[in-house]
């Protein structure tokens, strides 16, 4: 099997759409032949919401809330809750075949769960739900209880993608604030109900916060790079693509995320998006 390696950050003209786009197109290749994925990227101070957040009763007076922090409001093409996206959070997908051995959501999960803990060996991590920290799930990584990584799973065909967000360095505590600030402004009286999590800007922490040094992003991707064996780095996207006669696949995906964000785009009269 090979482990392909594509480090969005490292890429041009990506647009805030482009990672969930690529994510799906990994997933459908990797259920058709059998290859695995490596992939990194991050966005630049995006608010990433998950489809339940969008139902939140007061969702334009959420998004203000968004926009009057310094971020930009997006909905992923997934469930699950909203997460903070900036210059100190790498997201890390690993995306490969389903398998006899990984049919199960659990299992699927612990091959992350155990890349992360053989990428920071020097720390304790264990995984369980952290209620009040955003996006709460039965995956949250944490040290000494306090959140450093919460992971999600997407399947397209026989294909898995298993995706952490991981807060390595910068202001975790203002990431809480943004977060719960949403979903007071979007709840109001409704805070902490049918759902949607209490958040505690204290529940979560970052790497260099535990480790008392300042940890980059680029030190934590070659943690992870370092436990697979030479991966195949995809140097150009379109290239890649084009080899594979995917290009229509990618633009129909990213297509959808733009044809999914047109409500947010129309609550803030935002031409931007």
């Amino acid at each position: 099997m090979t482990v392909y390696l594509f480090d969005q950050s490292a890429s041009q003209s990506m647009t805030s759409f482009s990672p969930f786009a690529i994510t799906d197109v990994f997933t459908q290749e990797a259920g058709e032949t059998k290859n695995a994925f490596l992939h990194f990227w991050q966005l630049d101070r995006t608010l990433i919401l998950g489809m339940k957040d969008m139902r939140v009763p007061y969702l334009q007076k959420g998004l203000q809330s968004v926009i009057h922090s310094g971020y930009q409001p997006i909905v992923r093409n997934a469930g699950g809750l909203a997460v903070i996206a900036d210059e100190g959070v790498l997201n890390i997908s690993y995306i490969f075949p389903k398998s006899e051995q990984l049919r199960l959501t659990d299992e699927a999960y612990q091959v992350m769960y155990q890349l992360t803990k053989e990428a920071l060996p020097e720390l304790v991590i264990e995984a369980f739900e952290i209620s009040d920290s955003y996006c709460p799930g039965t995956f949250d990584l944490s040290v000494n209880g306090k959140k450093i990584a919460g992971i999600a799973q997407r399947r397209v065909k026989n294909g898995i993608a298993v995706m952490m967000y991981l807060s390595v360095n910068g202001e975790q505590q203002r990431r809480g604030e943004l977060v719960r600030a949403f979903y007071q402004s979007g709840l109001q009286e409704q805070f902490g109900q049918d759902g949607y999590p209490p958040v505690n800007p204290d529940s979560m922490t970052t790497l260099s916060q535990l480790l008392n040094t300042e940890m980059t992003v680029d030190q934590v991707k070659g943690r992870f790079v370092a436990l697979f064996d030479d991966p195949t780095v995809i140097s150009s996207l379109s290239d890649w693509l084009d080899q594979r006669a995917s290009a229509d696949l990618y633009r129909t995906k990213e297509n959808s995320m733009i044809d999914r964000n047109d409500q947010i785009k129309e609550l803030l009269h935002d031409n931007s998006l």
